[in-house]
């Protein structure tokens, strides 16, 4: 068997910058143990796998690992490779996954998700994440993730979390974020458990992140940067129960699977 595959960089300016993802267009669905041994084979933080069925797209995203319910920066590359190598005419592409449905436009060379909005609910700074940074955080919210506020840009630029001790945290991800001279916000995101230290770029994030930073600036309309190494920009609108989320994606690599 032979699968087409794609590699691209999304929320990047420019190549090496954002958050690689592997892309595999499916004719039909292939074994699940597979598709996580192609995510392991690729080690990027996702690889997307979706099927096409009367327009419509459903997907799924696989971690070197594990499978997760929504991967932004996936989806993001998933639609670049249909508007660009899929001969897809619409402007608009409809995804279905674990989640629900997820849309994804067009508008020149920029792409935008409409992601349902998550909720920011304060809650108490669990123990073993105070421990697991050498800042304190200001404020603490949970959802899929937990998200620790801190004070300044600084903060978030320096920081150097004991893995350990957040291996240890039930939850898929620990975020961090705080206000930017820069940007709206800067963040930062890891996942030890899902077998990611620290996510280069995390579109699923912003569903929450942009709520919470549009409630304290009193602004809809918000530009952030993930600050890890490689660091991408992204575009936030939040109205209503919606984030979009956008930015650009960079191809880097087109190639062939060969499975036995």
């Amino acid at each position: 068997m032979e699968l087409k595959i794609y590699q691209l960089d999304a929320f990047a300016n420019k190549q090496f910058e954002g958050n690689p993802a592997a892309v595999c267009p499916l004719d039909q669905w292939i074994d699940d143990t597979l598709m996580q041994k192609i995510a392991a084979e690729n080690n990027l933080s996702e690889t997307a796998f979706f099927v096409e069925n009367n327009g419509i797209f459903h997907i799924r995203w696989f971690t070197p690992n594990r499978e997760v319910s929504l991967c932004g920066h996936a989806t993001l590359a998933s639609a670049y490779v249909i508007f660009t190598y899929l001969d897809y005419k619409h402007p608009r592409i409809e995804f279905i996954c674990q989640s629900g449905k997820l849309f994804v436009s067009k508008h020149n060379h920029l792409l935008s998700m409409d992601f349902p909005s998550e909720p920011h609910t304060p809650c108490m700074i669990p123990n073993e994440l105070a421990q697991a940074f050498d800042s304190r955080p200001v404020s603490c919210f949970f959802n899929q993730d937990n998200f620790l506020i801190f004070s300044s840009e600084e903060q978030i630029l320096n920081a150097q979390p004991d893995m350990t001790l957040l291996s240890t945290i039930d939850c898929r991800g620990i975020c961090i974020s705080a206000p930017s001279h820069e940007y709206d916000f800067v963040s930062r995101f890891f996942a030890p458990r899902f077998g990611i230290n620290e996510d280069p770029v995390t579109g699923s994030s912003f569903t929450a992140l942009a709520p919470y930073w549009s409630e304290q600036l009193n602004k809809t309309s918000l530009h952030a940067r993930q600050v890890s190494a490689r660091g991408g920009d992204v575009q936030l609108q939040c109205s209503g129960k919606l984030v979009t989320i956008s930015g650009f994606v960079k191809h880097y690599m087109t190639g062939t699977l060969f499975i036995d």
